[in-house]
């Protein structure tokens, strides 16, 4: 006797017939596709075992199904994008989310290099400097009214030149006279000692530090013989060519202040009028 050679779910004879196993046991195709196959995301129809099944995380197409949710062309063997649960060529894709260049305009394609910058983005080749038209890439640039240029050419057009070194200022510096120095450059002629954050003065359009300019230029005070500045509101005496210090103009044998009194003079000293009376 011929032994039996069943569907393992519908008991129907399989002898002549095709048939597929799973777990070792024999299904006609109707049932193995009613049971175990998986159902289209497209036409919602199952995916029968003499058809190709086409997966995406855990989601299936009949092969002729498996097309841009789009413009419905065919995405077998070719690069696609998922949004929302649709599937993208990447050119819809990139015609409905991706960056458009802010110089030409067109779309910055997935995979593509791009550089972006405060929300703009732009193609590698589009970012140019625009002076010189030559590509920025990963080099430093400085935007100014819309536009990028990259740090040679900004300082070409717009940068104020250093009086002194006659090189740019790209950053900081200080005006003086209405004319731009680098912090660096603007010095004391005498010392050489850079004069941002100190006092200082001039003489002749030259620029000098307090100690250098009295040291230079400010008369001897006749009774200490210190330089008097003149600076900042400072009093002095001055007396037949002789110039004191405030606190200096006293007395020379009783130190009295003579600042508003009448005094003698006697050679190089001077006296108050007790001290003076017996000459």
């Amino acid at each position: 006797m011929t032994e039996r050679f069943d569907c393992h779910y519908c008991k129907e004879t399989l002898f002549g017939k095709k048939y597929i196993l799973r777990e070792d046991s024999p299904y006609c195709i109707k049932c193995y596709d009613s049971l175990y196959s998986n159902t289209c995301e497209e036409c919602k129809k199952p995916i029968g075992c003499d058809c190709k099944d086409l997966s995406y995380k855990d989601r299936h197409w009949h092969e002729t199904c498996f097309h841009c949710f789009q413009c419905k062309n065919s995405l077998v063997d070719k690069p696609f994008a998922a949004k929302e649960e649709h599937l993208l060529c990447t050119e819809c894709y990139s015609n409905e989310y991706s960056s458009k260049c802010s110089e030409c305009k067109k779309t910055i394609m997935p995979g593509t290099r791009k550089m972006e910058y405060k929300g703009n983005s732009w193609h590698e080749t589009c970012f140019i400097c625009h002076r010189c038209q030559q590509p920025i890439g990963t080099k430093s640039f400085i935007p100014k009214d819309s536009q990028n240029f990259c740090v040679p050419c900004y300082e070409k057009q717009f940068a104020m030149q250093c009086i002194q070194c006659k090189k740019p200022i790209t950053t900081g510096g200080i005006t003086y006279r209405e004319q731009p120095w680098h912090k660096e450059c603007f010095v004391c002629t005498g010392c050489k000692k850079q004069l941002s954050g100190q006092r200082f003065t001039s003489r002749d359009e030259f620029a000098y530090c307090l100690n250098c300019y009295c040291s230079l230029y400010a008369k001897k005070c006749a009774g200490c013989t210190n330089p008097i500045s003149g600076l900042g509101g400072t009093k002095y005496i001055s007396f037949e060519e002789r110039q004191w210090h405030n606190d200096c103009f006293n007395c020379k044998k009783c130190s009295l202040s003579l600042v508003g009194r009448g005094f003698l003079t006697e050679r190089d000293d001077i006296l108050c009028p007790e001290c003076g009376k017996d000459i």
